[in-house]
């Protein structure tokens, strides 16, 4: 008897020691996790990083960054996927959504909700939906280059840090990765080629004679020579819906004289995700009179201006060579 009382007690004795472990162990467990949770001033830090990340920040040398500005249309989805994808581009400071859908809220509260995010993102709604509204002298940028883009258009990181690295190099110069020409005919009318027309007579490769500001890097005072055009310049524009960069293109070419407006850079990966957006909205590119209207704005510009000032180049700027001769068929 007195040795089964002896280890009852004994049986009794350990499990209350286990119990008690086990209950300090517990509240071990829970100051630890305590200290795990953000504290007041986490919480804090986390509302500021919050609030500032669409906000614009101030850097001390603007000719290091520069800002993107994308005009966009009823392609919220597209546009959400490339302001994920365009977040990790290094010396980005801002990015600026022209918001063309007037009467429509923009997902900004979708976009601060899932921040912060690296590179703020600011939404400017626009009352008339009109192409030449990217080109406005918005406040906002701070820095001296800007990239526009399209809001199809998804550009490897790796393509827009070798523009931005030669653009710094050109300037005065729209540096991009879609080149585009005027053809000239005997009688002196103009006509709107892409870059694959071929110029046999001539020699060299292709030739171009314009860059297309929807993938391109140019100085931001040209956002304000653009609004100082004639009147009549963005009346066509406004009637056209079209056009607006090959105006820019005048713009810069009257500046330079003899030199191009743009410099070619051959991209080495750049997707068009006009297919991807659920709206199935299709670009202006696809209208039938799309290129009739852009051979009768080179004529219109042309003689608002009195002269043709657009000149050809063949250089093609590659990051596995510089510089080289273009050459649309060439994969480098």
């Amino acid at each position: 008897m007195r040795v089964h009382l002896c280890c009852c007690r004994s049986l009794g004795r350990v499990r209350t020691h286990v119990v008690i472990g086990f209950i300090l162990l517990l509240l071990l467990a829970g100051v630890s996790l305590t200290f795990l949770l953000p504290n007041n001033e986490d919480i804090n830090i986390l509302r500021e990083l919050r609030r500032s990340s669409n906000t614009s920040r101030t850097l001390a040398d603007p000719e290091e960054s520069f800002t993107i500005i994308m005009q966009t249309y009823n392609r919220t989805d597209v546009l959400l996927r490339l302001l994920n994808h365009y977040q990790a581009v290094p010396h980005l400071q801002c990015i600026i959504i022209v918001w063309n859908n007037p009467g429509e809220t923009p997902p900004r509260r979708l976009w601060d909700e899932l921040g912060p995010h690296p590179v703020p993102v600011l939404f400017r709604e626009q009352r008339v939906n009109r192409m030449r509204n990217r080109l406005m002298m918005h406040p906002d940028v701070k820095t001296d280059a800007v990239l526009m883009l399209d809001d199809d258009i998804l550009l490897s990181v790796p393509d827009i840090s070798f523009a931005f690295s030669v653009w710094k190099q050109f300037p005065d110069q729209i540096v991009g990765f879609v080149p585009r020409k005027h053809v000239s005919s005997a009688s002196g009318v103009y006509s709107y080629g892409s870059f694959e027309l071929q110029d046999p007579d001539k020699g060299g490769g292709d030739r171009y004679s314009m860059i297309l500001v929807g993938a391109s890097f140019f100085h931001r005072r040209f956002l304000k020579q653009f609004q100082e055009q004639p009147a009549e310049v963005h009346t066509l524009l406004d009637r056209t819906q079209n056009c607006d960069d090959i105006a820019m293109n005048f713009i810069v070419a009257r500046q330079l004289s003899k030199r191009p407006s743009g410099v070619f850079v051959k991209p080495v990966h750049m997707s068009n995700l006009e297919k991807d957006a659920s709206s199935g909205f299709v670009g202006m590119w696809h209208r039938p009179e799309h290129m009739l209207q852009r051979s009768y704005c080179l004529n219109k510009l042309a003689q608002i201006y009195g002269h043709m000032p657009l000149r050809y180049s063949n250089i093609m700027i590659t990051q596995l060579g510089f510089p080289s001769y273009a050459n649309h068929k060439s994969r480098m």
